[in-house]
């Protein structure tokens, strides 16, 4: 073989490998669209709200996402052209994941979409990895509506998929993406944001932290990581919280029963000062929302439980005609809601704002 041959067949092949190789969209390009609070840091992007999620546009056969954990117990919806692909373990060392592999020519949208919530740890996002001759495109239009939700395990999507009934916390068995909240925003086309903790109340929770403790974090593992609420001004925001309050309030010997409350169980009208002063609190970040004071599916919206009336109480004594009250209706059954349950409370929700809400 010739010297000139020899020559042309390397530079060919080093052309269809310079081709094979991957191209790094870092994650602060502009071609990367986010939802939900995250935090920005010189070399990623750090995850850790349930719902949050990131989404690239682009024409290309494949996509891989850089990710890093901070636990291993977080994982990922991979959501490719509106359809849930599989779902994606982190692991805690730094690498790159293959989402998604032999599209079809035109334009796709690849979604990661966080399953878990903050105490699984959260994930270092450094940006998404195309072929080189892949093209960007712009992010699509950002979505007309807005809602956030401050929630609890139920918002969370605390053992969704356990179809084994035990109702276990591992969060392999979580789903967000399924949970009425994100069905709501889904259904709405609205822009979501999910503040929420399974085992967290308004006025005492499972462990330190309340939800007017944590409410304005950006991550929400960092107590000095503070929201800035002009960020993302909701149209619509949902509360649904007490479920655990309804609880530990009877528990004296739960330390943080002790904590908060010493020795005795609060009253009726310290109760519902609590929500109230929360709803308030929300009320002042957002002047124009509307707000929806929410409860159940769980016990604490069983026939007979008197929390409901604390926050139909408290809403009307806020007299805002703008903040409105909404029981789901109590699921009857042991344990969180599954994903069937979680749909029936979508249902309610959204018949419950194409009602009463203009947006």
């Amino acid at each position: 073989m010739s010297k000139k041959i020899t020559c042309s067949l390397l530079l060919l092949l080093f052309v269809v490998l310079n081709n094979l190789e991957a191209k790094t969209v870092k994650f602060n390009s502009p071609n990367i669209s986010y939802e939900g609070r995250v935090v920005y840091k010189p070399d990623a992007a750090i995850l850790s709200w349930p719902g949050t999620s990131v989404t690239l546009n682009f024409q290309g056969k494949e996509l891989s996402a850089i990710l890093q954990d901070l636990d291993s117990a977080n994982y990922y919806n991979v959501i490719v052209d509106n359809k849930v692909s599989f779902k994606l373990h982190t692991e805690t060392t730094k690498r790159s994941y293959l989402l998604a592999s032999g599209l079809s020519e035109g334009k796709h949208t690849v979604q990661l979409f966080k399953r878990t919530e903050w105490d699984k740890g959260k994930t270092l996002f450094f940006g998404f990895e195309t072929s080189d001759n892949a093209k960007l495109l712009p992010p699509s239009a950002p979505k007309k509506r807005k809602i956030e939700f401050y929630g609890n395990s139920i918002t969370c999507g605390y053992a969704i998929e356990d179809a084994s009934g035990k109702d276990r916390w591992f969060g392999y068995f979580q789903n967000n993406y399924l949970t009425y909240a994100a069905l709501t925003a889904r259904h709405y086309d609205a822009q979501y944001q999910c503040i929420a903790k399974s085992g967290i109340g308004i006025m005492v929770s499972w462990f330190p932290l309340i939800m007017p403790e944590m409410y304005n974090r950006t991550d929400a593992t960092d107590s000095t990581s503070t929201w800035n609420f002009s960020m993302y001004t909701p149209d619509l925001v949902v509360i649904n919280l007490f479920q655990n309050d309804s609880w530990i309030v009877k528990l004296h010997d739960n330390p943080e029963f002790k904590r908060r409350f010493g020795t005795t169980e609060p009253d009726e009208a310290t109760i519902i000062t609590a929500y109230k002063d929360f709803v308030t609190t929300i009320r002042s970040k957002y002047p124009k929302a509307s707000i929806i004071c929410a409860l159940g599916s769980m016990d604490a919206t069983r026939k007979g439980s008197p929390w409901p009336g604390y926050v139909q109480k408290a809403a009307t004594l806020l007299n805002d005609p703008k903040i409105y009250t909404c029981f789901f209706k109590f699921k009857n059954a042991n344990g969180h809601p599954n994903v069937a349950e979680q749909k029936i409370m979508a249902d309610t929700l959204t018949e419950f704002i194409d009602k009463n809400i203009k947006w």
